[in-house]
């Protein structure tokens, strides 16, 4: 494993989401509570901003073009040349007090995204899947702050984190229908090395998982519950990973500086900042949305 590289000293508030884009070859990624999508190319150093005027809890490409989002009041789409935004659906129209986090999609196209309760007290969370025919279904209830996501490559089983569990769960999965049955504990974060938050996973099988306020992403073997790797950062709030580059072998970072006082910013300067490594192991492509929407955000 190569040197720990800060690529973008972003000072993102809630730095989170990233997934990378093969055939752009850029990463996307987002900052909660700022309510903007980025969009960084490597190859220039460039970091462009959207705005998109709610919170934003993930963002994932779709197949035909532009992006799907999980925003704060639902799922959107946003065209990336008119920078215009479509809502979709919002299935917790009737929770004002919850926003979506973290998300992504399955090898079928279909995207995943969770919800939590702004003020972290409740368990008032779900997470949800978006079927590339634009219909919405509650998968799981009784979540408090939902996280990572990972696939198995062989489509069988799929990885999933409540963050204040401490542990990531497997189920087994249905490629075809999207069912999910079950449950387990496969993997549980040591007291002391903060909470578990976004997660990859390589082309081993290994779970990649981010430590909030753990300074760290640590590797686990999902088989044996063992921990077989660490990645130590500078910054304290590491919030989610994703590989990325031309050989699907650099790690992407995402941080934040939430809460942080001015005697924490001094220790940890580059807070909220975007880091990347070479593993030298190879990860899994970032799939795309399948649905297509019209102007109405329809399916088409």
């Amino acid at each position: 494993m190569e040197k720990l590289e800060l690529i973008l000293d972003a000072k993102a508030t809630l730095g989170e989401g990233p997934c990378w884009d093969a055939k752009k070859r850029v990463l996307y990624w987002v900052d909660v509570i700022e309510q903007k999508v980025h969009i960084f190319d490597p190859k220039t150093g460039k970091d462009e901003s959207i705005d998109v005027g709610q919170q934003v809890g993930a963002v994932v490409p779709r197949k035909s073009g532009g992006l799907i989002l999980a925003l704060r009041n639902g799922f959107y789409a946003l065209d990336l040349v008119t920078k215009e935004l479509t809502a979709i659906v919002d299935p917790e129209a009737d929770l004002p007090g919850n926003r979506f986090n973290d998300g992504k999609c399955d090898a079928a196209g279909r995207f995943w995204a969770g919800t939590m309760e702004d003020a972290e007290e409740n368990v008032t969370g779900s997470l949800y899947r978006l079927d590339s025919d634009f219909s919405v279904t509650k998968v799981l209830d009784g979540v408090a702050i939902s996280n990572g996501m990972a696939w198995e490559k062989d489509n069988q089983t799929m990885y999933f984190i409540d963050s204040p569990t401490k542990q990531v769960v497997a189920f087994d999965f249905d490629l075809e229908t999207g069912e999910l049955d079950n449950k387990r504990t496969v993997v549980t974060i040591p007291d002391g090395e903060g909470i578990p938050d976004g997660m990859t996973i390589d082309s081993e099988g290994m779970l990649w998982v981010a430590h909030f306020g753990g300074y760290q992403v640590s590797r686990w073997n999902p088989i044996t519950g063992e921990r077989i790797g660490s990645v130590r950062l500078p910054v304290g709030q590491v919030t989610s990973c994703v590989f990325g580059g031309e050989k699907l072998d650099e790690l992407y970072i995402t941080t934040a500086n939430r809460g942080l006082d001015e005697a924490q910013l001094k220790e940890q300067p580059h807070a909220g900042g975007l880091f990347r490594v070479k593993t030298g192991i190879t990860g899994t492509i970032t799939y795309k949305f399948a649905g297509e929407c019209n102007e109405q955000g329809q399916s088409v």
